[in-house]
């Protein structure tokens, strides 16, 4: 486990810290279904981070990281970070609200619904190629001419940290209508997100006795977590394919460690599982979502056994759809 983190291990560091960053959040709501419930033989409750400022729960990460710089002056010239959408439309209108310069690295591929959003916000782009190599490097060679400073999507353990917010918001919110969550499900891409809930839930357990369990699940198309997991090292993706493009990335060396020691497991599922979960929650949640939110109840739909009689919360990490270009609304629409 990275030092960073060892500051926080007391419960009342940690809710103070989370209490400070949430005067830049949204508290997002906590849904249910009895449909839902009812067919996937258990309890489930849905935060729902798509109603989170800049639409997701990249918020929570960045808010965390420009709360330590500005509190420790250490921000120079501007800010940067390669993002395939999610997170850069975090930094951006963070960036924005504190009056600080932005670059955004964004893969070629990325999608144009979320590189207008960056650009709405008033950050710069900067295309490379499709490939994790390429981000890094751009975001180097810019940095040495710029001077500016990288918040990193996934791998910076104050990034992390903050991400780790919106299940120990649902911890809270659960207890409050006496509530003992069994599971939290998150979906795996670059892995900031589950390790920064194993990271909170662990310290939850032992402030409240509890016994809760952190699980991921991940595309098949993109299963460098899943591997990594089992390998005990972090594996790469060559080449994923996956719909989902918030989770073609990969582990780092500050995330997976935390997810080694805490996670309890990792499910696969495939695109079609994800796009069925992802009808499925709109239509009975009546909310938007993108394929990224997912994968955790798809996983719960596919193994409905290991969650049977559990009470099971579960992360949608976003809803920035472009939803006139989104797969399923294009069959849909065939049809």
């Amino acid at each position: 486990m990275h030092s960073y983190f060892t500051s926080f291990k007391k419960a009342q560091i940690l809710d103070n810290r989370y209490n400070e960053i949430s005067k830049f959040l949204h508290k997002t709501p906590v849904l249910t279904s009895n449909s839902i419930n009812t067919e996937v033989g258990s309890s489930l409750y849905f935060k729902c981070e798509n109603f989170q400022k800049s639409g997701a729960f990249k918020m929570r990460g960045v808010s965390n990281a420009i709360f330590e710089l500005v509190k420790n002056r250490g921000i120079t010239k501007g800010l940067i970070a390669h993002s395939s959408g999610n997170h850069g439309q975090a930094l951006a209108w963070a960036a924005k609200k504190h009056k600080i310069p932005c670059i955004i690295v964004m893969p070629e591929n990325a999608s144009e619904f979320k590189k207008k959003a960056i650009r709405a916000a008033g950050a710069k782009i900067h295309e490379c190629e499709s490939n994790i190599a390429s981000r890094i490097s751009s975001v180097k060679k810019i940095i040495s001419k710029l001077g500016f400073t990288e918040i990193h999507p996934s791998n910076q353990p104050s990034v992390i940290l903050g991400q780790g917010s919106a299940a120990w918001e649902l911890l809270k919110y659960c207890k409050s209508h006496n509530i003992n969550l069994d599971f939290i499900g998150v979906p795996i891409g670059g892995g900031g997100l589950a390790a920064g809930s194993c990271f909170s839930v662990a310290i939850w357990n032992k402030l409240h006795g509890t016994s809760t369990k952190v699980f991921g699940a991940e595309p098949t198309g993109a299963d460098d977590a899943y591997r990594s997991l089992k390998s005990g090292k972090i594996e790469r993706n060559e080449n994923p394919v996956t719909l989902a493009d918030g989770l073609r990335t990969e582990l780092g060396d500050v995330n997976f460690p935390l997810i080694q020691d805490l996670i309890h497991s990792i499910y696969l599922v495939s695109d079609s599982e994800i796009i069925n979960g992802q009808i499925k929650l709109i239509e009975r949640l009546k909310i938007m979502i993108e394929s990224n939110c997912s994968p955790p109840f798809s996983a719960v739909q596919k193994n409905k056994d290991d969650f049977k009689g559990k009470k099971t919360g579960i992360i949608l990490s976003g809803g920035n759809i472009d939803l006139k270009n989104s797969k399923w609304f294009i069959e849909n629409k065939k049809g």
